[in-house]
């Protein structure tokens, strides 16, 4: 599926001449959803996966993995996105789990270059598995202020590696 053609889901509000891919994210983001959904619902229908249960399947990732604070939303949303693109698809594809690592590396490595970090405790500089942090979390907007950019470049990091 090209750039322009629509996509459909709770994922989809792309078009032509309509929302771009990180525009969409942000969107599902303002609309509630966690970091990982907002990031893989962008991909999903384009990579096989709908909507719907895209959101469903990113639910405990967001907030650093069930709100611990640990790997940001944005980024396993990017890491489910790059495993639906190039990973394996039976036990045997050991070629395709390494390409799939290879990726995840390699986004990773892109990502913290730009953050510094890929904790959502150090990104937002509060750590949201306590109740202080996510105190602070709420008082600062972070969500709302931090939030949207890593979803932004986690999508924009997808893109480039997947050249879609």
């Amino acid at each position: 599926m090209g750039r322009s053609e629509e996509r459909q889901g709770a994922g989809s509000v792309r078009g032509e001449g309509t929302m771009s891919r990180v525009e969409a994210a942000i969107a599902l983001h303002q609309r509630g959803a966690n970091c990982s959904q907002a990031v893989l619902a962008a991909f999903a229908q384009e990579l096989g996966l709908d909507g719907e249960l895209a959101m469903r399947v990113a639910t405990g990732f967001g907030g650093g993995m069930g709100r611990l604070a640990g790997t940001c939303g944005a980024v396993t949303g990017a890491f489910m996105s790059l495993g639906l693109a190039r990973g394996m698809r039976q036990p045997e594809e050991a070629q395709a789990k390494e390409a799939a690592y290879t990726l995840v590396r390699e986004f990773a490595r892109r990502f913290a270059g730009m953050h510094g970090a890929l904790a959502c405790k150090d990104l937002l500089g509060a750590d949201i598995g306590t109740p202080e942090g996510m105190r602070r979390a709420k008082e600062g907007n972070l969500f709302a202020t931090q939030c949207a950019g890593y979803i932004r470049d986690a999508v924009r990091i997808v893109e480039e590696m997947l050249t879609i």
